[in-house]
């Protein structure tokens, strides 16, 4: 959920009048933050993902799931073995928004062994037991996107509701208690209560319903002139649903910068491939996926900045909600393709150039400046912008984008990081496992082979729009970029060198220490154990050559496929030279795709993510258990981007249309609503068997293990290697 500061939340009339100081001397914090720590360099591959989940409380009796507001006394209980043990905990655990709702990430980041991977799923295989033990026997924990009947009669236990007319109630909804809000900190109703303010009326979420042949119109509680309409009128409804979401640490501000844009037009690819929440309010709808629904949720825009009325009070108009996908590339190469108009705050810009921030990241920050703090404390007003970060953070941690792009902590060992935010959370450990390790060998593949997946900002815009229409994995084209012969070139040659170094046995600067971990200058050298690709210095996995300064820049091929970023050796900049499109006509650069072709590939086009992914782990020499655990995920994402296996949405959907008490009306009653919750529950402990989702066991086919084999820990300490920094 972002910045969480302890303190006294100030009301929203004293939150506005500070809203200039907050820019004033947020600005001023990322000046110095920025200047402290631009040139810091050589960090290794950390990354670590966060699933969040639902508590849901079943009365078999009455055939009746609620969401059970009982987050704050589990975090309480959760929290106890971090208090004890701050380093030895398996699980960190955090609030969310809704009272029903706990995230949980591993206790410390996963690092640049390829044995990492096969750690994720057991991780998160003990975060839902970990849970599940604090529970009653008719609770659960559950990773499902949204709850399907949130909103409607009855939805808590214990039992809530709404107060509308309340002018204490902090959100006013027709639909959604306060109760179901987390009252264990003060952020999340502050949050509620000063987006409706700020707004001038509550947000109006707006979703077409899903017309079967007997669905009733117009929809209950339907604005008037929109009958087909599903109306959702609180933050709850999007900050109250659950995603999973990726941060990596990059070597250096060039190598963040060139990730946050690289991702940037898999973001609604990424989230075609994993939707999974087509109910709202207990009503089918015609969308697939949380992503409208939390932008519009948060949408603290005026009716000026909206553009329904003429600008008087406010300076801007502003095209998304502060949650949305992201407005700008931050690299020089992505430049050119920021083709839509950027709005932004002229006064931080220029405060930013002449504080020595260039073009591309002051634009950036200054968009995000546009936006008003909407949670204040008291003891957070007055801060030392040379130390402080809490007013940067303040309106970065309120911008919630597709990505990312996150400074180092101060005072930290943390690094430059990019938070990967678009999937939907999936019901099995299984899913969530493969879609985190997917993406991060992506980001491998990505700065080994050094690909280039830049789109103008509109068409990525216009993916995220497809990326959430019914089944839009199987049914709907996204725009994509051709691969060029530059690009295929490049992956041939890495791929070649890097199995080839595999089978020589060499000694010094560019071996592999028989620990799955690459030293010395970037090279990378096959071993029976395991194999780390893409790393620099003596432990990591960051698909560049060494960019710490030392050995001068690292163009293209640095000896198998450790790739370098030109220019990253200490520069801000970091352009690429092989993304110069000299081998395509600008305008024929992209294409409509499927899913499964971006995914699988397509003849002369684009050689698929999958194929790249398997190009890449063919340079490196993996062990057995890890080997066979990323075959699983990689099978399993294929076939789901094939077709050939579903989306937990499209799953959903026919779960309730072929449900015996469906009416052909659109709406998922509490018994339609408590069989599927049943039948999930049923997925994610392994006892119900789903082929068209998962194929035929494959949640029961990885080997991941909770632990490093024994026999890399003693190769890792005899190098002097320690996963633990």
């Amino acid at each position: 959920m972002g910045l969480l500061s302890e303190g006294s939340p100030l009301s929203w009339e004293e939150t506005k009048a500070l809203a200039d100081h907050v820019r004033e001397h947020g600005v001023n914090q990322f000046i110095n933050l920025y200047h402290r720590l631009k040139d810091r360099q050589g960090d290794i591959l950390k990354w670590g993902d966060e699933v969040e989940y639902i508590i849901v409380k079943f009365d078999e009796e009455q055939g009746v799931a609620r969401v059970a507001l009982r987050a704050q006394d589990l975090l309480a209980k959760l929290n106890e073995k971090e208090l004890a043990d701050p380093k030895g905990v398996k699980s960190l655990w955090r609030p969310e928004y809704g009272a029903y709702m706990i995230e949980g990430t591993p206790g410390k980041p996963f690092g640049g062994l390829m044995a990492h991977f096969n750690l994720v799923e057991a991780n998160m295989r003990y975060r839902r037991e970990e849970v599940t033990e604090l529970l009653a026997k008719d609770e659960c924990v559950m990773s499902i996107t949204n709850f399907p009947r949130l909103g409607a009669p009855n939805f808590t236990y214990p039992l809530a509701q709404p107060r509308p007319e309340d002018p204490l109630s902090s959100a006013r909804s027709l639909y959604f208690p306060d109760e179901a809000i987390f009252p264990g900190h003060p952020r999340f109703k502050t949050l509620t209560r000063n987006i409706r303010k700020r707004r001038g009326e509550k947000v109006s979420i707006k979703l077409k319903v899903f017309k079967d042949t007997k669905t009733k119109l117009p929809v209950e509680g339907a604005p008037p002139g929109e009958p087909d309409v599903v109306l959702l009128d609180a933050m709850g409804f999007g900050m109250g649903c659950c995603c999973l979401q990726l941060t990596f640490q990059a070597c250096n501000i060039t190598e963040a910068r060139r990730l946050y844009d690289q991702l940037a037009p898999l973001c609604p690819i990424m989230l075609a491939l994993t939707a999974a929440s087509p109910i709202y309010r207990g009503y089918l709808t015609e969308s697939d996926c949380r992503w409208n629904v939390i932008s519009s949720s948060v949408d603290c825009r005026t009716e000026e900045e909206r553009g329904l009325a003429p600008l008087d009070k406010q300076k801007f108009r502003i095209a998304k909600s502060r949650y949305d996908s992201i407005d700008s590339y931050l690299s020089p190469e992505g430049a050119k393709y920021n083709d839509v108009p950027l709005t932004y705050d002229e006064a931080v810009y220029k405060r930013l150039v002449e504080g020595g921030i260039d073009h591309l990241l002051a634009q950036h920050v200054a968009h995000l400046f546009i936006r008003d703090t909407v949670s204040l404390f008291s003891e957070k007003v007055h801060q030392n912008d040379k130390e402080d970060t809490d007013h940067f953070e303040n309106i970065q941690s309120t911008n919630w984008q597709t990505m990312r792009f996150k400074p180092p902590p101060p005072n930290s060992s943390i690094g430059w990081r990019v938070e990967f935010r678009p999937c939907e959370a999936q019901i099995s450990d299984f899913e969530n496992a493969a879609i985190v390790c997917f993406v991060v060998l992506l980001t491998r593949v990505i700065l080994s082979y050094q690909l280039n997946f830049l789109t103008p900002i509109s068409k990525v815009d216009e993916n995220m729009q497809t990326a959430q229409k019914r089944d839009a994995c199987r049914k709907e084209k996204f725009w994509f970029r051709k691969s060029s012969k530059t690009t295929e070139q490049r992956a041939a040659k890495a791929q070649a060198q890097a199995q080839a170094q595999a089978h020589a046995q060499t000694n010094g600067k560019a071996t592999l220490n028989g620990n799955g971990l690459i030293n010395g200058n970037g090279s990378e050298n096959g071993d029976q154990d395991e194999q780390q690709p893409l790393t620099n210095g003596s432990a990591k996995m960051n698909g560049h050559g060494n960019t710490n300064g030392t050995n001068g820049t690292t163009n293209g091929t640095t000896n198998g496929t450790t790739n370098g970023i030109n220019g990253s050796n200490g520069s801000s900049n970091g352009a690429d030279s092989d993304h110069t499109d000299t081998d395509d006509e600008e305008n024929e650069l992209f294409q409509l795709l499927s899913i499964n072709e971006i995914f699988n590939g397509k003849p002369n086009v684009f050689p698929g993510l999958v194929p790249l992914i398997r190009s890449y782990l063919q340079s490196m020499e993996v062990d057995t258990d890890t080997h066979c655990t990323i075959e699983q995920y990689l099978r399993f994402i294929q076939k789901r981007a094939a077709g050939e296996l579903i989306t937990t949405a499209t799953w959903m959907r026919e779960q309730v249309l072929s449900h015996p008490d469906y009416k052909q009306d659109s709406v998922v009653s509490e018994r339609i609503n408590y069989d599927l919750l049943k039948r999930i529950q049923g997925i994610q402990e392994g006892k119900q068997v789903e082929p068209a989702l998962l194929g035929q066991g494959y949640h029961s086919k990885t080997k991941t293990k909770d632990f490093i084999p024994p026999a890399l820990q003693k190769q890792l300490a005899k190098n002097g290697c320690c996963e633990e920094k």
